[in-house]
């Protein structure tokens, strides 16, 4: 009987793991709007606390009280964001100005192009340039991206509020585990989120460090060569640099091709493009590793799997915050017997893993 009794009692294990599984699919789906601003609030306290602890530990900062600290962090950090969607707006409404600058410059490399090849009759092609401009809505487009800016701004206001009142609330939050849980399992959930504050923590401080130096160096790069809204592809390479893998070479990318529309010059596009690229391969092989190091323990296969499946909930916000959200995910399997094996799955070093269950 007792044969018979576990094959089935896994069974209905396997499928009411999956039928989790796909609920939670479905509400992060439906819910992007009110849950995606939560989780980056929550990213982004990791961040703060991990800054005002670094701040700590300095000669004259460090003496200031904790909650002083705290607010200073969190100040900093909400005079980025406004300033990061200041430069967004910004750059939406003078890029949609500069598209006819843009076309031309294309369609006289083109033309450049074509002559070199001995081709005198160019079938048509300006008026086949032209024919396909004239049908493109730039207003409709223009609407389009605004709306999108604009969208991204509710997400961000909303994240430094929800940051606000986190960042005032987690004094509080060991004391209500401790009424609400019994001893043994508040113990257990004070372990859970100390290894998720340290890990993600330690992760995200350093990782943004790294992006921060990578946009400095982007920025030299695109200014010395007099690139349009410099600025901007400097804080966006940076962003787009949370993304593995696939970040590093969407952040080269985008501001290449304007680099292409802006001089209609392939050799000028051609040595940004190396600048650019070496320096991310500098801070990819470099000087990531040595900081990061291993922070966050998991698989490249898993990384990979990770960032298609919040890339397609939530978009490119999902692919930031991918790595982080696995992690935690990972370190909550980790810490119970029954999901144990899938955190070992999901790790790169299962040596370390298995010793810090020992710990």
């Amino acid at each position: 009987m007792l044969e018979k009794t576990d094959p089935l009692r896994a069974f209905v294990t396997l499928v009411l793991a999956v039928v989790l599984t796909v609920l939670i699919g479905w509400i992060l789906v439906i819910g992007r709007s009110v849950l995606m601003p939560i989780f980056i609030a929550v990213i982004s306290v990791y961040v703060l606390l991990t800054a005002s602890e670094a701040l700590g530990r300095l000669p004259v900062l460090g003496r200031l009280p904790e909650w002083m600290r705290r607010g200073l962090v969190l100040a900093i950090f909400v005079l980025a964001l406004v300033m990061l969607a200041s430069v967004m707006v910004g750059t939406a409404e003078q890029v949609i100005a500069r598209l006819p600058v843009y076309q031309k410059n294309l369609t006289d490399m083109l033309t450049g192009i074509l002559s070199r090849f001995d081709i005198e009759e160019i079938p048509n092609l300006s008026t086949l340039i032209e024919t396909l401009w004239g049908r493109i809505n730039l207003q409709r487009l223009a609407a389009v991206g605004l709306g999108s800016v604009g969208s991204l701004a509710g997400i961000i206001f909303m994240a430094v509020v929800y940051s606000t009142f986190l960042m005032a609330e987690r004094g509080g939050f060991a004391r209500k585990i401790a009424a609400a849980l019994p001893r043994d399992r508040a113990s257990q959930t004070h372990t859970i989120v100390r290894d998720i504050n340290r890990s993600i923590g330690e992760y995200l401080a350093v990782k943004t460090f790294v992006n921060i130096i990578l946009g400095l160096l982007s920025f030299v790069v695109l200014k010395l060569f007099g690139v349009d809204f410099a600025l901007f592809w400097a804080v966006l390479i940076g962003l787009l640099n949370y993304i593995p893998y696939v970040g590093s070479l969407l952040g080269v990318m985008f501001p290449v091709l304007l680099t292409l529309a802006q001089y209609g010059s392939v050799q000028t596009t051609l040595l940004v493009a190396v600048l650019l690229t070496s320096a991310q391969m500098w801070v990819g092989n470099a000087l990531e590793p040595r900081m990061i190091g291993r922070r966050i323990n998991m698989s490249p296969f898993v990384v990979l799997v990770s960032l298609a499946v919040w890339s397609s909930l939530w978009g490119i916000p999902g692919a930031i915050l991918a790595i982080p959200l696995t992690s935690i995910i990972a370190i909550i399997m980790a810490s119970f017997e029954s999901t144990r094996p899938i955190a070992l799955m999901l790790a790169d070093d299962v040596q370390a893993l298995e010793k810090s269950g020992e710990g």
